[in-house]
């Protein structure tokens, strides 16, 4: 125990700090105190003079803790009591900052649980419906500018009609005269309706840039094609369509 003496005459009066384990001055956490003792004539055999000084935390004062001392005091008459009564006030500092840590959590709890529920009220004070949603949303996109921006890009970026298109750009229709000129689209047109029946693959268009290239290779064997008229079939009938039979 450490303790520091403060007279010696009349009677010899000393000081013992106690705290908690927990004690942080910084943080406001635990408890402290100083007790100070006073001989008497009779000591042991009559009851110290007790004061307690510079309390840390207390919330009720140091007079519960006085009482405690006093009756602890009262219990020991006739003994040497200074050591059990320093015990004493620190387990009753302990009991004490355990309520306080007790109560500050209980109160933080409810705290939160009432923030918690006034959010949930505000959130639950106006139900949401379509038109409403409607209204709030044209008033924010005016307040952030939206609908202004919007309009004037609807303005700037309005898509072209095929007309405009066409007057604004004379390139547009140069590819389709190049297939037209070069005679890919009547052979195409020609090489289709001619093998349309057969089950050979005879061209095969590739399409770069904006012209159209003719493997011809694929043309070399066509005069091997074994292709019958129809006039030399026995059961042929020109009076009768494809369609009728």
């Amino acid at each position: 125990i450490h303790y520091t003496v403060l007279a010696t005459e009349p009677f010899y009066t000393f000081a013992i700090p106690i705290k908690t384990e927990e004690y942080e001055p910084e943080t406001g956490n635990g408890l402290s105190c100083r007790l100070e003792f006073t001989y008497t004539a009779k000591y042991p055999d009559e009851s110290l003079l007790i004061s307690i000084t510079e309390q840390e935390n207390f919330e009720d004062g140091d007079e519960k803790l006085k009482a405690h001392l006093i009756e602890q005091m009262n219990e020991n008459l006739g003994m040497v009591m200074v050591f059990t009564l320093v015990s004493t006030a620190q387990e009753w500092l302990n009991v004490q900052w355990d309520k306080i840590k007790l109560k500050r959590e209980e109160n933080a709890a409810l705290k939160l649980k009432e923030e918690e529920e006034a959010e949930r009220k505000r959130f639950e004070g106006t139900r949401v419906t379509v038109e409403s949603f409607l209204n709030w949303k044209e008033m924010f996109d005016e307040e952030m500018g939206y609908t202004k921006r919007k309009e004037l890009t609807d303005r700037e970026g309005k898509k072209l009609t095929g007309r405009e298109l066409f007057m604004t750009d004379k390139t547009l229709d140069q590819s389709d005269l190049k297939f037209l000129d070069d005679g890919n689209f009547f052979l195409y047109n020609y090489l289709t309706f001619i093998l349309k029946d057969t089950d050979v693959m005879l061209c095969n268009f590739n399409q770069i840039g904006d012209a159209v290239k003719v493997d011809e290779s694929l043309f070399q064997n066509l005069d091997d094609l074994d292709l019958d008229d129809d006039e030399d079939d026995p059961d042929y009938d020109p009076n009768i369509s494809d369609d009728s039979a």
